[in-house]
């Protein structure tokens, strides 16, 4: 049997975000919880939204304290705000650290207890208030996902909580609010992106209908993530790495992730890292290691991302697959290593311990042991 989860009502192109309120009240919606962060405070981006929602008769309470890898104090203090003001809606406007962080507050809003009972797989019993989550980076693809990391400052690791409960009511992708990204965030996120993409193209739960959305989803990255980079008032580059990290989040929406994930949310719950660089520093690494498992597969990730694989055997043109993902982070600025970050190695075991808990790593294509996954740090300091 095969399960497909989406939102109801997914929105993208230019001015998309203009139908919030539509939304807002089509789901029933009439005061919302606003959740987003600080950045987007300033770059008025919120105040966007909010305007949009107020001029359609939506109430609005603002949470804008979420940090850039959410908490659990994050979360429940966003919760306290929901059910103080009796809010009936939440609207997340950002990227994966907003939207993640609202969905832990809707779905403990509805469930209650505390977010670390719904760590690992639907932990929960009931959906969460009607959502809208309006994504302003084409990396994460939270806004459209089953998925929520949540950081346990206490143990120090990032909870994987996959719920189909916590998938948004309605997705909104609007190229115009992510012009203002900076380039290391478009980078970051867009290697993000790749990274789901070629993981749900190599996991163990892959179908058709998986592949058929991680392979746009490496074309489109390996074409407009560059030219994004370089430009970020680019639209045509916008657009498509919009439609490309939304078809990347259908991809490991249904077929989940692997091994750098497990590893990159240790790392992020651990050093608060940022989640992309982390994903892209591990990812030729990762994959080198997962090759011999499905050679086949990473030479359709190499003439995804545009390499020439003619007259190549399989392994051949499977490990061009590898250095492609290298050339691209590197040409988009990605640090060389995590040495860079500030890991060390006395760390890596217990790293590697949390790894092997993640949800994440049940996918990957090649068991790794807890040597491995030490191996594999080592291999990307």
């Amino acid at each position: 049997m095969y399960g497909y989860f989406i939102p109801t009502v997914n929105l993208m192109g230019a001015g998309a975000a203009l139908e919030v309120a539509k939304q807002a009240k089509i789901i029933g919606g009439s005061k919302a919880l606003v959740v987003t962060d600080a950045p987007l405070i300033k770059l008025g981006i919120a105040d966007k939204i909010i305007r949009l929602l107020e001029k359609e008769d939506i109430r609005t309470i603002l949470y804008d304290a979420v940090l850039p890898n959410p908490t659990v104090k994050n979360v429940h203090d966003g919760v306290a705000l929901y059910k103080q003001n009796n809010c009936d809606l939440i609207v997340a406007i950002g990227g994966g650290s907003p939207i993640d962080c609202a969905k832990g507050i809707g779905l403990v809003a509805t469930n209650g207890g505390s977010i670390k009972d719904y760590e690992g797989l639907d932990m929960s019993k009931k959906t969460m208030p009607p959502f809208i989550a309006v994504n302003t980076t084409a990396g994460t693809a939270s806004e459209m996902t089953r998925f929520t990391i949540i950081t346990d400052t206490d143990r120090h690791v990032k909870m994987a909580i996959v719920d189909w409960h916590v998938t948004p009511t309605v997705s909104i992708n609007d190229p115009e609010l992510m012009v203002s990204m900076p380039s290391a965030l478009t980078a970051a996120t867009g290697m993000d992106a790749l990274t789901h993409a070629i993981e749900a193209y190599v996991s163990t739960l892959a179908t058709p209908v998986t592949d058929s959305a991680a392979i746009k989803a490496i074309q489109l990255i390996s074409q407009y993530l560059r030219p994004a980079v370089a430009n970020g008032n680019n639209m045509e580059a916008r657009d498509k790495m919009a439609y490309a990290e939304f078809m990347a989040g259908m991809a490991f929406n249904n077929a989940s992730l692997g091994n750098v994930h497990a590893m990159a949310h240790q790392l992020g719950g651990f050093y608060d890292l940022p989640h992309g660089v982390c994903n892209a520093i591990l990812l030729p690494h990762v994959e080198s290691f997962n090759m011999i498992a499905c050679p086949e597969r990473f030479a359709d990730i190499a003439m995804a991302m545009g390499e020439n694989t003619n007259g190549l055997s399989v392994i051949e043109a499977a490990e061009l697959a590898i250095k492609s993902i290298g050339r691209l982070s590197r040409d988009v600025g990605i640090p060389s290593g995590l040495k860079e970050l500030g890991v060390k190695e006395k760390d890596l075991p217990t790293l590697a311990d949390n790894a092997l808990k993640d949800a994440c790593g049940l996918t990957n294509p090649r068991i790794a042991t807890k040597e491995d996954i030490i191996e594999l740090y080592k291999a990307a300091m």
